[in-house]
């Protein structure tokens, strides 16, 4: 008997405006569209090295909450990379909005934050040691 098996995954995040995320996204993120839908955009999905985020349109006057609004230091989106020195770099100088610098973190990751136009906070990670068992 065949199983079901998750093939791909991808970040929803709310938006104000579809067409300025989407551009913050591509612009200085350094993510693809893979689609877009509305005239004007109130729906798209983004590509970047087989990571996606899809962006929708929030409507109306529905407030988006940020889950660090919520939670302390909780992300929205979290990306592992393979080099998140690279990635920091690459990011900074496309002028994305950092939330917080390279650190090492007690978990065994080197990470970094940025905050997109509605203030998800989005996490890029390096794994420096497994995980322990505990």
């Amino acid at each position: 008997m065949s199983q079901g098996r998750i093939t791909d995954q991808a970040s929803i995040l709310l938006a104000r405006d579809v067409g300025a995320a989407v551009a913050y996204w591509v612009e200085k993120v350094g993510f693809k569209i893979a689609g877009t839908w509305g005239e004007p955009p109130d729906f798209a999905i983004l590509e970047r090295d087989g990571a996606h985020v899809m962006i929708g349109m929030a409507g109306g006057d529905h407030e988006i909450v940020p889950y660090w609004k919520i939670r302390p230091n909780l992300w929205n989106a979290y990306f592992w990379v393979a080099d998140a020195r690279a990635m920091f770099e690459e990011l900074s100088g496309r002028g994305a909005q950092i939330d917080y610098s390279l650190c090492t973190q007690p978990y065994g990751v080197l990470e970094f934050g940025i905050q997109d136009t509605d203030g998800h906070d989005i996490g890029f990670g390096e794994v420096l040691k497994p995980a322990s068992d505990s």
